[in-house]
């Protein structure tokens, strides 16, 4: 993700529809809410980063199928430029047009459409650049069917969105499944909006929604859109004014059939632009940590690295990612629903005020206005960083930029330095939450990671301290050794093909780990699929197991949008703990384990191995989804994070010293209890 810099991060809030509760799906199973479905889709719009695009950071579920998201925000739009009520140069309007332009062409790279264009959503950083917001909202929200409000803005919807129109029974069954909107329609919308700027005015302002709609479909009556608009809202002697590039410009985005709207990347190259287009060098996508691409490729150093603490006024704070700016600031006390409920646009209404005023027998009710909740309300709210800030102003430049090589004894320390070393003796729930703590172990583990596998000794002396949570994923997969360009190697394993082992992949999923939010969305069920068919397909000789999709699970949840690293380290980490324990017939290699297992019961606790030897609660009877899943059948995720995070450090002998020391906790119970309370307490672990 990109540095804040000069941005802010902001908060908006929607409800997705809410499902009748008696209906089941398919399976049997209850439908999955629609705020699960979105949450899941919400994933893939953080790994989207393009300068003309504000980043987004996180979404969150509250009550009632109510949604929040975080994003990269300005406070400043195109809708204040129109305020001013006056003609934008030609030249700023190429820049504009050119800049959304190259938005748009990103977003619909990855298969995306906006579909929300308006000027309150092109926003403007302080240096006048544009950064497209909520690009994701039609795509999150699948492509609407998700919500109960339209998403788009009347005076700037196509001609073909309008046309289609969208049918939605009560029972909340479509009618008829509308198609998706092209990338074609914002072309359209980005042309209303150029021509607003040009006039300094808004269109349509006079008419009702329903004569707005109306008079855009009987623009297909005429020959020239740009004219005919221009007519009707009194400005022909500006349109006479401008450019012919501009009048060229918007005849190209006001074309009427989508069919004839050139597509982005043939209006980016367009002679039009060619007096800007050398402003703009091309974007790339910095390497990622296991690309085939060098990741130094881009890199400037400064010449002197002893000046980057001097300056006192430095915000190093802007200089760390969207990403790491909010992690920081939720641990800083930071509430996404708080801001909003402070700003008033989440309002507690009070229950008896939803009951209607009059009711007849027939259940009909009158007197109770609309709910007006479900509905989208377009605010955003700026997150104020104060808190987070106040809280890291002890914390020195240095902090942000640690030496890795030289001996940093003689370096000056800032004055938390003492409260550092004293958090890290802490204990590790406490340390999580520590918003300093956490500031420095992130910084270190980034640039560690960075270097990797260079670094890879370091980054393992500095995992037994403890992983910040953040780079949990990554961390991970460098302890793991996993190297190299590891998409390529995903995606030529065949994945569609069905095999014999589809069904019973199909059965386990939906009970893996599903009180997760992540987990159990549509958009995770599917990437489970995926990587699970993945490992099977590209192991012939070893079989699925069950078991092996909560194997999956802490890597999948970790590496959500990265399935290539998920599979990488998932192939990594079995060959090391569970080596052949997927054998088709591993009946053996169970045993083989059992028995050293029950040795070394016998070695650290004689007492407690010869009771349970007494009643006959052998380690056959509880310890194999132990073993097989490495505990993360009978472990909630969290606990199995920072059991992993220790496991990931040690041999393949490991898993047994953990079995030990479970059983070492539940001594005294199990020295009081006989076989059926033994098999009891363990078939609910506490």
């Amino acid at each position: 993700m990109f540095p804040l810099k000069d941005t802010v991060m902001g908060a908006s809030t929607f409800f997705a529809s809410a499902l009748p509760h008696d209906v089941c799906g398919s399976n049997g199973l209850p439908l999955t809410p629609n705020s699960i479905k979105i949450l899941g889709r919400f994933q893939i719009l953080k790994t989207i980063t393009h300068p003309r695009l504000c980043q987004y950071v996180d979404i969150t579920r509250g009550k009632h199928e109510r949604l929040v998201v975080a994003a990269e925000h300005c406070e400043k739009s195109l809708e204040d430029l129109l305020r001013e009520r006056k003609p934008v140069s030609s030249s700023k309007i190429l820049c504009i047009a050119y800049e959304v332009l190259e938005g748009l062409q990103y977003m619909n790279k990855h298969g995306m459409v906006h579909r929300a264009l308006s000027p309150c959503n092109i926003l403007l950083d302080r240096k006048g650049h544009v950064k497209l917001a909520k690009f994701g909202l039609y795509h999150m929200t699948a492509q609407g069917i998700d919500v109960d409000f339209p998403i788009g803005y009347p005076s700037y919807l196509a001609p073909e969105v309008i046309a289609q129109g969208i049918a939605k029974r009560s029972d909340h069954t479509q009618c008829e499944k509308p198609l998706p909107s092209g990338p074609k329609s914002d072309l359209w919308s980005l042309g209303i909006i150029l021509f607003e700027l040009c006039m300094g005015r808004k269109l349509f302002q006079s008419l009702e929604i329903a004569e707005r709609l109306k008079f855009i479909l009987m623009l297909g009556c005429v020959d020239d859109i740009v004219t005919v608009l221009a007519e009707e809202h009194g400005c022909l002697d500006i349109i006479k004014d401008l450019s012919e590039n501009i009048i060229a410009l918007l005849k190209k985005c006001l074309t009427f059939q989508p069919s004839k709207r050139q597509v982005f990347k043939e209006l980016l190259h367009d002679n039009l632009f060619s007096e800007v287009s050398s402003l703009y060098p091309p974007f790339h996508k910095p390497a990622g940590l296991f690309s085939s691409s060098p990741r130094c490729a881009n890199l400037t150093l400064p010449e002197d690295i002893s000046q980057l603490c001097k300056d006192e006024d430095s915000d190093y704070l802007a200089e760390r990612s969207i990403e790491e700016v909010y992690y920081l600031w939720c641990l800083a006390g930071g509430d996404l629903e708080k801001e909003l409920v402070n700003k008033e646009i989440i309002r507690s209404k009070p229950p008896v005020c939803t009951l209607p005023n009059f009711l007849l027998e027939d259940g009909e009710s009158f007197g109770q206005g609309r709910d007006r909740s479900s509905l989208l309300d377009d605010t955003t709210v700026t997150l104020s960083l104060c808190q987070l800030r106040n809280r890291l102003k002890d914390v020195g430049g240095e902090a942000f930029y640690p030496l890795l090589e030289d001996d940093q004894s003689t370096l000056p320390h800032s004055n938390s330095s003492n409260e550092l070393s004293a958090a890290a003796s802490l204990p590790l729930i406490i340390r999580e939450r520590d918003t300093e703590y956490q500031l420095n172990r992130i910084v270190l583990f980034d640039r560690l990671l960075k270097a990797y596998p260079y670094k890879k000794n370091q980054i393992w002396k500095e995992a037994r301290i403890d992983i910040p949570p953040l780079l949990r994923g990554i961390t991970w997969a460098a302890l793991l050794g996993v190297e190299g360009a590891i998409q390529a190697k995903y995606d030529a394993i065949d994945k569609d093909t069905p095999i014999p082992t589809d069904r019973q992949i199909e059965v386990d999923i939906p009970r893996c780990h599903q009180y997760d939010e992540l987990l159990s969305s549509p958009e995770g069920h599917a990437k489970f699929r995926r990587v699970l068919k993945a490992w099977v397909v590209s192991h012939p000789d070893l079989v699925y197991w069950q078991g092996l999709d909560s194997l999956c699970a802490p890597f999948l949840y970790l590496n959500f949008n990265n399935e290539a690293l998920a599979y990488a380290c998932m192939s990594a980490f079995i060959p090391k703990y569970l080596y052949n324990f997927f054998l088709k017939d591993n009946s053996h290699v169970i045993q083989e384990y059992l028995t050293v297992f029950s040795q070394m019961i016998a070695f650290h606790d004689p007492e407690l191995s010869n009771h349970l030897n007494e009643i006959g609660f052998i380690p056959d009877l509880y310890a194999i989804p132990w073993f097989l899943t490495m505990f993360t059948h009978v472990f909630p995720l969290h606990k199995i994070f920072h059991l992993w995070d220790t496991l990931l450090l040690g041999n393949s002998s490991f898993p047994f010293c953990i079995g030990v020391a479970i059983l070492q906790q539940l001594r005294d119970r199990l020295l009081a209890n006989g076989f059926n309370e033994c098999i009891l307490l363990f078939s609910d672990l506490p």
